[in-house]
């Protein structure tokens, strides 16, 4: 994991218009810690669209430009959905503190998706820093299950790319 050249974890967020408050704070409270790489909503718009700000944040993740993602929408479940869509994204979303942490430490999460009419901004706020503070264990059972994770995901994108030429 590449961090940024003051050695921080770069983080990359956005919020369609149901999460834009909650990222705004989250990311104000943040940015200390953090190399916080903001890609919008920059304003509220309440006619945005999640995958708009999703695949923003999971081409960051996938790059290396940043580390881990956080996506922000009103249940969470339309930008975890779309984000699981991108290759190389492990998104999960969660509303309890330990799923946040074991995400990383079990199934190596690398976005956290979060549902500003779900939780409030304190609860937000341990879940980010669980899901930030967690590290992938290593260990060869979940280095197993996470091979196995890969290899669906590649059966797919082959899958996909065979129905390009004749269908």
């Amino acid at each position: 994991m590449r961090l940024s050249e003051e050695g921080k974890l770069r983080v990359a967020f956005g919020a369609d218009h149901g999460g834009f408050h909650l990222k705004q704070e989250m990311v104000a409270r943040l940015r200390d810690e953090y190399e916080v790489l903001d890609f919008g909503a920059d304003s509220f718009e309440p006619h945005d669209d999640y995958p708009d700000f999703v695949v923003l944040v999971a081409e960051a993740v996938v790059s290396g430009k940043a580390q881990r993602g956080v996506i922000i929408c009103g249940s969470g479940v339309g930008a975890c959905i779309a984000a699981n869509k991108m290759t190389g994204i492990r998104a999960g979303i969660c509303h309890d503190v330990y799923s946040a942490h074991q995400g990383v430490e079990h199934d190596d999460m690398n976005v956290l998706c979060l549902g500003a009419r779900v939780i409030g901004t304190e609860l937000a706020a341990e879940l980010v820093a669980a899901f930030l503070r967690a590290h992938f264990s290593g260990e060869e059972r979940h280095r197993r299950r996470l091979e196995k994770i890969l290899a669906i995901e590649k059966q797919a994108l082959s899958r996909d790319e065979g129905k390009k030429g004749g269908v």
